[in-house]
Formats: structure tokens, sequence, C-alpha cells
């Protein structure tokens, strides 16, 4: 917690600095990782995230016209814009926010204007999703600051369609739900169909997680996370014909799947396979967690990235390169990659006091085969958004 409270004290700095006044809150809002149920999401299915202690803080406090105020830290950039003039900015970190405040007026909720200072930790294109801990965190902030009577799941549901309407991005709910919902030393067991969540403990006293960034991105992503999409509506299509009640793969099983796959054209019998494979994995391995079993935790983590490498084909040599890397060592219970695919980070279990090593190992086998240097993040699961005391 101290490096986070050092953070908090710089942007308390800058806020200083830049509006002469002390903020009237601080939040935190937590980036999230997914331990299992990759893909899932959008096929209403079941998925594991967590939030963790990398986050952005938010240093705020209100103004009394309709003016706001925003300094990004980070980056050393400000946006000011008005409440009654949210038009998209070429800058690109401004609509998040904007598009969290259009979604409050269209809620025919009326926050006042403000300013904010705010930054963070969260790598940037890890796939942490530091734009759900951005919407999220105004969102918090705004809520607590104007008394707008917002739920927490309100919150959520308004930082998702910020970014799937002002900012464009057709995301699922899980990074907002994990950002707001997220529990220390807990993974939330979301059904993406229902909102129902569950906690399931995951004690990594003697483990730590460990997120190892490929640093690419291939252009492919995309266009294939739509062809992906459109492969399962197709699978859902034919399975229909059988059972009416499929509206979505999550209420198919892998058997139906299988019965019928000489009907599924192209790719469409291997996504929905996995599919359906993968939400029955979420189910199993938090039986596992109930039992403090990681290391049958961690085989599912493997039996997810084959399914992602070899039927939902959104793996590449390096996120490969990289799980396989951990095969033989035994002081890694479970590695996969994470995320929408092509690039980005894996996540593994790795033995605590044998953490310091594995980095070292990993960094250099991986710098040899690609020459790219391997950035590794320990994170460590926490609560969701909040309010920071200084």
């Amino acid at each position: 917690m101290v490096a986070q409270h050092d953070y908090a004290h710089q942007l308390l700095a800058v806020f200083r600095t830049e509006f002469n006044r002390e903020p009237e809150l601080l939040v935190r809002g937590p980036g999230r990782i997914n331990l299992l149920g990759e893909h899932t999401d959008y096929n209403g299915g079941l998925v594991l995230p967590a939030s963790i202690d990398k986050e952005i803080i938010f240093a705020i406090a209100r103004r009394n016209d309709q003016t706001c105020r925003i300094v990004a830290e980070n980056v050393n950039q400000s946006f000011t814009f008005g409440l009654d003039q949210l038009n998209h900015s070429p800058l690109g970190w401004p609509n998040y926010l904007m598009g969290v405040v259009d979604e409050l007026q269209k809620a025919r909720l009326q926050p006042g204007g403000f300013e904010l200072v705010f930054g963070g930790n969260i790598p940037a294109g890890a796939g942490l999703s530091s734009s759900a801990a951005l919407e999220c965190g105004l969102a918090f902030a705004l809520n607590k600051l104007y008394d707008l009577g917002l739920s927490t799941l309100d919150m959520v549901k308004l930082g998702q369609r910020a970014e799937n309407q002002f900012v464009g991005v057709n995301c699922g709910i899980m990074d907002q739900f994990a950002s707001m919902f997220g529990r220390n030393q807990s993974v939330i067991q979301l059904d993406c169909k229902s909102l129902h969540h569950e906690y399931f403990p995951f004690q990594t006293t003697d483990y730590v997680l460990i997120l190892c960034d490929t640093g690419v991105k291939h252009s492919l992503g995309d266009s294939e996370y739509n062809t992906r999409r459109s492969e399962c509506e197709t699978g859902v299509g034919i399975l229909q014909q059988y059972d009416p009640a499929i509206r979505l793969l999550r209420d198919a099983s892998t058997d139906l799947v299988d019965a019928h796959r000489d009907e599924m054209p192209g790719k469409v019998y291997q996504r929905c396979r996995y599919v359906t494979q993968e939400i029955q994995r979420v189910r199993e391995a938090c039986e596992f967690l109930l039992r403090n079993d990681l290391t049958a935790f961690g085989q599912k983590m493997y039996e997810t990235h084959a399914g992602l490498q070899h039927e939902y084909e959104v793996s590449c040599p390096e996120l490969d390169f990289l799980v396989d890397q951990t095969r033989q060592d035994d002081t890694v219970l479970g590695a996969r990659m994470m995320g929408g695919g092509f690039g980005g980070c894996t996540i593994n279990i790795v033995q605590r006091e044998a953490a310091d090593a594995f980095v070292e190992r990993m960094s250099a086998a991986y710098q040899q085969a690609f020459n790219i240097e391997l950035k590794c993040y320990p994170v460590r699961i926490t609560d969701g958004t909040s309010v920071v005391a200084v």
C-alpha cells in the first residue's frame, strides 16, 4: 500500500499547484486481471476476474460552474470542457471521462463542474483495463461528490455505456464490473448474461501472480475479434434449430456442439467447442479454489491456453513461447495468455520465493528468442473502486 499512498501524495501536490486548493476527495480505480474465462463474455458465459494493485488515483473537487478542468499527470496533459460541450478530443483519454459525464446527463443526473488530477501505475497496452479504471473511478467520484444516488451496478453499466457509445469501443461488461466489485484476496465468478456474481477465495500467501508483457500487438487483433464474434453467432443460429431456448453459446453444451459439428461451416465448430468448454472450466476451477487447490487450478489455465491457441486461434508466437517456457518449471502452477489475444500479457501463478528467479529466466529467454525486453509485473488482488485515505 505504501507505493499507492506515495502516488496519492504526488497527485495531491500537483492538485495544489494546479488549482491552488485541496481536493475534496481521493479515489482509486483499479485495473483488472482475468484468471479464466476468456472470450466467454460476449457469449453470455462465465468469467473470473479480479481487481489489482495497479490503479488510477483521482484527486477531485467540485466547482460552482459548468466547467471541468482535468490534468492527466502521467502524460503531462490538461483538458478543459463544459458540461454542455462534450466534443470528442483527438487526445483520446478525455473521451473516457466525457463519456461518463455524457451518460450521467442521459440518465438525467446533473453533476456540476469539477477540477481533477489523475494518474496511475497501470502499464499502458498491457490489457489491464485502464479505460475501465478511468470510467469507474470518475463515476464513483462524481457519485460521491454530487450525491447522485447511483448503486455500484449502476456505475458499472454506466462505465460500459460510456465506452460503447461515446468512446466507440464495443467492450463487454467484465472490465468495469471487476474494477468496481473487486474484493481483496478473492476472484469474482461473474455470469455475463445475468450479472449474478459470487466471490471465491484466491489465497496468495505462498504464490504470486506475475504478468509477462510480450510488448507486441499484432494488427489482426481487431478484425479477428469481430470474426470470432460472428463465428459464435453462426454457431448459435445452427444450434437454435435443435433447441429454440439457445440464445447465446452459454446456453449450449459441448455435447450439443459436438453432435452438430458436421453442420458447422469453416472454423465455427472449433470456436463453439472452445467457448462451451471454457465456461465449464471456470465452474470446475472455482471448485478447486474452494478446496484451496491452486495446483489443479493452474492446470485449468494451461487447458485454457491450449484452447485459445489451437481452437479459438487468438494466440501468437510470443504468447505461446512464454507459456511454453513455464511448462517444465516446478515453481509455476499455471500460465496462459490473458485478454483478447495476438499480443499483450501472459498471466502466471509462481511460487513467491521463486518469483525473482522466474522473472530473470523468462526475461533472458524472451530477449534471446525475440530480441524484445520482457516487462514483468507482479500484481496483488485488491478491493475494487474506493476512497483513498491519505
